[in-house]
């Protein structure tokens, strides 16, 4: 079994999902992209993940202004509206029969191109969309016991070549940290930004915990997280202390408690990195009182529909 922020629990029903591509519902094993798709081809386009819990898309207009922005930052036109693709993304999770626990996808490439290349002026279609829904419940055993981290050597890239917060395909120095942390026996990867502070992990954003204080990265360098934005809304409403700065590794080798946040996971608590115990090595009561403050947030959205 996968041990991380992404270990679901097993869920048979996800064997005959139907898939939505391009206005079409498929069955998983019949969904399929042109090789010549621009997303295949050179990682061109962007995609966003978000919950169903209770009959709720929670945080969905958060989640939709994240997509257009990272649509135009890479000057991807979308020809639909954001209520167009929120009914095709209620449309794929009405014919799987999804109420609740499930983790939706929508990924928007350039489209298909004329031949292999860069070039998105070779580009003969519209954006290709595919949305996947699956029943996806974090396993308990990450949220209990939490995870291990390992410091990459690769670094999160500058805002000036490839921007942190946005949400591409182009994921493969991602890719390339996870799997030094994996041989290093880790779960996940922690990684630095370019002047060597603590940045963020490869698919997470990372927060710890000294005295009655939380801290996090400046956000300069890391993803821009939805779910890391309502962990410092829920601290704020809460009078608790989060501080978005600079800090090191020192600080985190000393911390009280560590943990990571995702759209999936939620907060999962964080016991050890780079060999090094965090706190108790167990996960923390501060981490589990910030965690009911962000349920009570979803809560809370769902109450609002």
């Amino acid at each position: 079994m996968v041990h991380g922020t992404h270990n679901a629990e097993a869920d048979e029903r996800n064997k005959d999902i139907k898939i939505f591509i391009n206005g079409e519902l498929l069955h998983r094993d019949d969904a399929k992209i042109s090789v010549f798709d621009s997303g295949y081809l050179v990682g061109d386009g962007v995609w966003e993940a978000l919950r169903l819990h209770n009959d709720k898309l929670v945080f969905l207009d958060l989640h939709l202004k994240r997509m257009w922005e990272a649509a135009a930052s890479v000057g991807m036109t979308l020809p639909f509206s954001k209520e167009e693709l929120t009914g095709n993304i209620w449309k794929t999770v009405k014919a799987n029969d999804m109420h609740d626990n499930v983790h939706v996808r929508t990924m928007v490439t350039r489209g298909i191109k004329k031949t292999p290349s860069q070039d998105p002026r070779l580009t003969i279609s519209g954006p290709n969309v595919v949305i996947i829904a699956e029943h996806k419940k974090a396993a308990q055993v990450s949220l209990d016991t939490g995870i291990i981290l390992h410091t990459s050597t690769i670094r999160r890239g500058s805002p000036d070549y490839l921007d942190p917060r946005l949400n591409c395909h182009s994921k493969l120095h991602e890719v390339q940290a996870l799997i030094q942390a994996m041989e290093a026996g880790a779960d996940e990867a922690l990684m630095l930004d370019a002047n060597g502070f603590v940045a963020t992990c490869n698919a997470t954003n990372f927060f710890i915990t000294r005295g009655k204080e939380v801290w996090t990265s400046t956000g300069q360098y890391c993803m821009n997280g939805i779910t890391r934005a309502k962990v410092i809304e829920a601290c704020e409403k809460n009078g608790i202390v989060c501080r978005q700065k600079n800090f090191s590794l020192y600080d985190v080798y000393g911390a009280d408690e560590a943990f990571v946040t995702g759209t999936f996971g939620g907060l999962t608590p964080v016991t050890k990195i780079d060999g090094r115990v965090i706190g108790s090595g167990k996960t923390g009561e501060f981490t589990k009182h910030l965690r009911e403050l962000y349920n009570e947030l979803i809560h809370r959205e769902i109450l609002s529909s």
